[in-house]
């Protein structure tokens, strides 16, 4: 199967350009974004020598239904989604802290946990627990953001203290990031699967606070099936998810997490495939519809005939 890898495009009143692990990012006239959701994938903080068919529409389409989803919590960059690879939107100044909401004691917070970490950005974790329980209630474990190399865990304490935001500020993504979390969680049951952590970002836009980039997807987010968790959990074995926690764990399990003098493990194109197919699980499982993969014969054609005619709406 084909991917698309990357772009290269230059659009009228074009004035930046920005290739991130992921996406391909296009500043128009310094109000506007145009990011293309590439297939390739990243972990630790690397991009994978393979790209993953279908990842970057999955990653497009359900962000697009979320931000839809979660417009009257809290408004959102997103202007117009033109292909399946693409969304354009309203430039904002990002602010450099990821908001990671947990529910669960998973991923980076079992890791911590496991090892004898009992304070995870400021929040005393409980003791007794096992790997995939549940928290008494969620809790936000901000990360701030790196220029390159992995992001650094922060307190709100060191936040406040550093002026990276003003409390006001603080409190109110905060507050807004527990509605998304709730929110989230409520559609994921709906579907019979569980929230189990994620990350929001945000942005100003005239002063406002605004949603940014991807929201519960594979890549931001983790999720559990919900009939087999109890069952699971009672008997000390792995729970069933959709996240891109598997690709990590394979290259755990194969010597790389992204440490100094580790070098990337070759991908075969069977792992390939599989991730592809787990993000299409996902697709299947959170929006309930059929998944019509696109054809890439003529793909980069397409995306950027779409941006032009998008762009003459908004410039």
């Amino acid at each position: 199967m084909k991917a698309l890898t990357s772009t290269q495009f230059f659009f009228n009143n074009q004035t930046a350009f920005y290739r991130g692990k992921v996406r391909d990012v296009y500043t128009i006239s310094d109000n506007l974004l145009v990011i293309v959701a590439t297939d390739r994938i990243s972990a630790f903080d690397h991009v994978l020598p393979k790209s993953i068919p279908y990842k970057g529409q999955v990653l497009t389409e359900i962000a697009s239904m979320f931000l839809d989803l979660t417009a009257d919590i809290v408004p959102n960059w997103k202007l117009a989604t033109p292909d399946p690879h693409v969304t354009v939107g309203k430039r904002c100044d990002a602010i450099p802290i990821e908001f990671v909401v947990r529910q669960y004691l998973t991923g980076h917070a079992w890791r911590v946990y496991r090892d004898g970490g009992r304070l995870l950005c400021g929040n005393a974790l409980p003791e007794g627990l096992k790997e995939n329980d549940k928290f008494p209630e969620p809790i936000v474990t901000p990360a701030k953001k790196a220029v390159s190399g992995h992001d650094e865990d922060i307190s709100a304490e060191e936040i406040l203290s550093r002026k990276l935001l003003s409390s006001e500020r603080w409190e109110s993504m905060r507050n807004i990031s527990l509605r998304l979390f709730q929110r989230g969680s409520e559609y994921a049951a709906s579907k019979g699967l569980m929230l189990v952590d994620t990350k929001y970002e945000f942005g100003l836009h005239n002063d406002e606070i605004y949603l940014i980039d991807e929201v519960h997807t594979p890549d931001s987010s983790r999720f559990f099936y919900a009939n087999t968790y109890n069952e699971l959990q009672q008997e000390g074995k792995p729970q069933r998810q959709l996240s891109k926690e598997f690709v990590r764990e394979w290259l755990m399990e194969s010597g790389f997490q992204g440490l100094e003098g580790q070098l990337m493990p070759d991908i075969p194109d069977l792992f390939v495939e599989s991730i592809t197919k787990r993000y299409v699980e996902l697709y299947l499982a959170m929006t309930g519809k059929d998944f019509k993969p696109r054809s890439y014969e003529h793909a980069v054609e397409e995306i950027e005939n779409a941006i032009k005619n998008t762009l003459i709406n908004f410039v």
